[in-house]
């Protein structure tokens, strides 16, 4: 399997597959490809399928195998932003926002990963339930606006605004702090908690999040 990432804010990823190579992905997410390709639409099992539908997902995906010489698939991002390769494999393991999968290799499996600490799920601006990937492969995840990496050392942390976590290694633990103080919540504009996330790995911040451009959206069309 080749591939390659193009585009600029609306960007795709455009995936080359020899005979009999499979690449999965959510119902709906291929853009367009060549007619060797096959697809076949999966479950999972049933613990699989109600693992999905805890976060949101279609409780089936999609299967593409070329049949025979070279195949091409291509899959479009859905936001503004960009699309990453991520190298899945034992000991590198990825935590992930629920809209950031966009399709994968077969190695590479998500399941539901729960934050060990209640108040990091309701508070934390990434909800209580998040994706994991495993296994081993690629996986092609989109970010939202531009990327920022930061690699942090065992016990260094970084305080992160509701929204702005994309991924981080599953070395990383994730927690809430309190703004502090009644007048920085009610009048600070950056709301009641913000996010920590503690080393060590690598956390991938996104600079325009989704909810925050809908929450401006609707505040301009209300107005």
């Amino acid at each position: 399997m080749n591939y390659t990432i193009k585009g600029n804010t609306l960007p795709y990823v455009e995936v080359t597959l020899n005979e009999g190579e499979s690449i999965k992905c959510e119902g709906g997410s291929m853009s367009w490809m060549s007619p060797n390709l096959k697809m076949e639409t999966k479950g999972g099992g049933i613990g699989k399928m109600f693992s999905k539908a805890f976060t949101g997902e279609s409780m089936f995906h999609n299967k593409y195998t070329c049949t025979s010489g070279t195949g091409m698939i291509a899959f479009a991002s859905s936001f503004p932003g960009q699309i990453m390769a991520l190298n899945i494999e034992p000991g590198k393991e990825v935590i992930c926002q629920k809209s950031a999968f966009l399709a994968s290799t077969e190695g590479v499996e998500r399941s539901v990963f729960f934050q060990k600490k209640l108040g990091a799920g309701f508070f934390g601006g990434e909800g209580f339930i998040m994706q994991k990937l495993t296994g081993r492969g690629v996986a092609f995840v989109e970010i939202d606006g531009s990327v920022e990496i930061k690699e942090l050392a065992a016990g260094e942390q970084i305080i992160i605004d509701t929204g702005y976590m994309a991924l981080m290694d599953s070395t990383c633990s994730m927690d809430i702090k309190s703004v502090g103080g009644v007048k920085n919540s009610l009048l600070g504009g950056e709301g009641l908690f913000n996010t920590v996330v503690t080393g060590p790995g690598k956390v991938y911040l996104q600079s325009m999040p989704f909810s925050k451009l809908a929450g401006m959206i609707s505040i301009n069309t209300s107005t």
